[in-house]
C-alpha cells in the first residue's frame, strides 16, 4: 500500500510539473508573439492589434491549462464557462478567484477580443497570467493516501 501511495504521489507531482510548465510555455509563446507587434514608444501603443489578440488568447489559454490542473473543471470535450471557473475558484481560494476575474477581463476580453493597443494593458495581461499560474502552482492538489 505504501509503495502504491508513493507511485500515486510521484504521478501527481509529474503531472503538476508538466501542466504548470506547459502553462508557462504558453506565456513564453505569447511574449514572442507580442514582440512581432510594432510598438510606437512615443504614443506607448502597439500599432498592430492582430498580434495583441494572438498574445492575449495565448495567455488566456495558458491560464486555462493551469486552472484545469488545479480546479479539474474540464472533463471531456465540453467547454466550461468562465462562471464555472469562478465558482470552483471561490470554493477553493479567494485570491485565485480575484486573479481569474481580473485576468479574464484583461487577457481574454481586452487583449483577445478587443485587441487593445495600449501597452500598459498588455503588460498587465502578462502580469495577471503569471500571477494565475504561480497561484495554481501553489494550490495544486496534494495527493492523499489512505
Amino acid at each position: 500500500m505504501l509503495y502504491l501511495c508513493a507511485l500515486k504521489k510521484k504521478y501527481y507531482e509529474m503531472e503538476e510539473t508538466n501542466q504548470i510548465k506547459e502553462a508557462r510555455r504558453y506565456v513564453a509563446n505569447a511574449e514572442e508573439v507580442i514582440q512581432k507587434a510594432k510598438y510606437d514608444p512615443e504614443l506607448k501603443i502597439y500599432t498592430d492589434s492582430k498580434y495583441v489578440k494572438m498574445a492575449g488568447n495565448t495567455l488566456w489559454n495558458g491560464c486555462l491549462v493551469a486552472l484545469d490542473a488545479v480546479l479539474g473543471i474540464r472533463k471531456g470535450k465540453a467547454r466550461p464557462s468562465i462562471e464555472k471557473y469562478k465558482e470552483a475558484a471561490s470554493n477553493r481560494d479567494k485570491k485565485l478567484l480575484a486573479s481569474i476575474v481580473a485576468g479574464y477581463d484583461t487577457m481574454h476580453l481586452y487583449m483577445g477580443y478587443d485587441g487593445t493597443k495600449n501597452k500598459k494593458v498588455c503588460d498587465a495581461g502578462f502580469e495577471k497570467a503569471n500571477a494565475i499560474i504561480d497561484r495554481c502552482a501553489l494550490l495544486y492538489p496534494e495527493t492523499k493516501c489512505a
